[in-house]
Formats: structure tokens, sequence, C-alpha cells
């Protein structure tokens, strides 16, 4: 966890695998507003532990409940980007959050379903990335950093990317796809009815604008912002683009 700077909290969840080094320049940009920016790493990830079991988004969101409670905040503000999106969603219905950000994440749903037909179904994702995971870790790592980009993906960035997402392990990484491809929050969208801001990639190959379009439709206070030229990744494709979009987004 990173905690810095004063004023009104912002919490920050990153991504499958990421932790709170991915928040670096947010972290300078909302400190510098007059923010505090609270970065949980979820479990798995960064310095948070690593155990054997407990990846559900319930699960997690109650981790993030725990840090909420330790340090004293009660209805923040809150940035999910993709797989930390799900859990920021839950939180928000769950009455923790004033306000939602989703970075390139509709925060319901990460596969195509009867109800949510976007994306591809789970069962044709979740095995190969699990034996891609088996197989070779390092090298299953780096296609699936590199495959969230708007092409050609940096290489310098990737590499970034690859060597934080390497400190979650495998039994913690396969046991998160599961969690992010197959869970479903759709029946929570009746509870969540504070402002929720969808900040996404106009060129994301990971998550599709639609799926977005969907959930704003169902939102009681929801607004979408696009960002041309950005794939999953838009804290490093356009920064200052994404910067301005955060800040914009927040109370």
């Amino acid at each position: 966890m990173q905690d810095l700077g004063g004023g009104s909290p912002v919490v920050l969840l990153a991504g499958f695998g990421l932790s709170h080094t991915v928040w670096d320049r947010q972290v300078r940009v909302l400190t510098g507003a007059g923010r505090r920016a609270v970065c949980v790493d979820l479990r798995g990830t960064g310095g948070s532990d690593k155990p054997l079991g407990g990846y559900g988004v319930e699960r997690l969101a109650a981790d993030v409940e725990a840090v909420l409670d330790a340090l004293g905040l009660d209805r923040v503000a809150l940035v999910g980007w993709s797989f930390g999106g799900q859990v920021g969603f839950r939180l928000a219905a769950a009455g923790r959050v004033e306000r939602l950000v989703l970075v390139t994440s509709n925060g319901v749903r990460a596969s195509r379903s009867e109800a949510f037909p976007f994306g591809a179904p789970a069962d044709a994702v979740e095995p190969r990335l699990v034996e891609a995971e088996h197989a070779d870790r390092l090298a299953a790592r780096r296609a699936t950093v590199a495959s969230g980009f708007r092409p050609p993906a940096p290489a310098h960035v990737v590499d970034h990317l690859v060597q934080v997402q390497l400190a979650m392990p495998s039994w913690a990484a396969v046991a998160s796809y599961r969690s992010y491809l197959r869970s479903d929050l759709s029946h929570l969208l009746d509870e969540v009815r504070v402002p929720v801001v969808q900040v996404m990639g106009a060129d994301d190959p990971v998550m599709p604008l639609r799926g977005a379009a969907w959930l704003q439709e169902r939102l009681a206070d929801g607004r979408l912002v696009v960002l041309e030229g950005c794939g999953h990744y838009p804290m490093f494709e356009v920064p200052d683009a994404f910067d301005a979009a955060l800040l914009d987004a927040l109370p």
C-alpha cells in the first residue's frame, strides 16, 4: 500500500497482477492537486500477501474495506483500473464509495454472457491463459501485457509492467484469471447509485466500447469518457489526456 498527500482521499486499485507502482504519475498529479492518494495492492500483488486462495471479487473487496477501516476512511472516491474496476464496483454497491472512476473497465463483467454479449466467452479465454501460465510464466505474462496496448506496444513499458506483474505468483494469477473472467456483478447495478465515470480507450482490445455503452444505459448516474489513440493502458499510452480525465472525474 502507498498513502501520500493530504486532502480528500482517492483510493486507486490497479489492474490484473499490477500494484501501486503503476500509479506513480497519478500519485504525483493527485497530491499536487491537493488530494490524498491511497494505492492499495490487491491480494496476490505488489507488497500484499499472496496466499493460495481468496481471490474472488467479494474477498478482494473485503480486503480493501479492511484497509479503509484501518485508515479511518468511510466513503471515498475510488479509481479502479481493469480488474480493479470490478473490485471497485463491488465496494460502490456496498456503500463505501462516494464516486467511482472505472478505467478501461465496465465494472460488472469481463467476458461474454447471454445478458452481456460483448467480448469473448470465459470458456474460450481462461483455459488458454492458464495453460500458458503453467507452460512458460514469463512468456505468458509478456504476451498478455503486450496484447492490451494499441499497437505497437512500447517495449520499455511492457518490460516495466511485466516486472511489476511477476510479483504475482502463478497460483494467484490462475485464481485471479478465473475471478476476473467469470465474475458477474450485473445484479448489483441497482445498488450503485453514486456517480460513475468510465474512462475508456478508443482502441482497447481487452474491454470493448460497446460494453461501456451497455453499462451507461443501466447506471443511475453515469458518464463515459473515451480517450483517442489509446488501448487498455491509458496512464502509459496517453498520460496527459488520462490525467486530465481523472482530475475532471473526481469531486
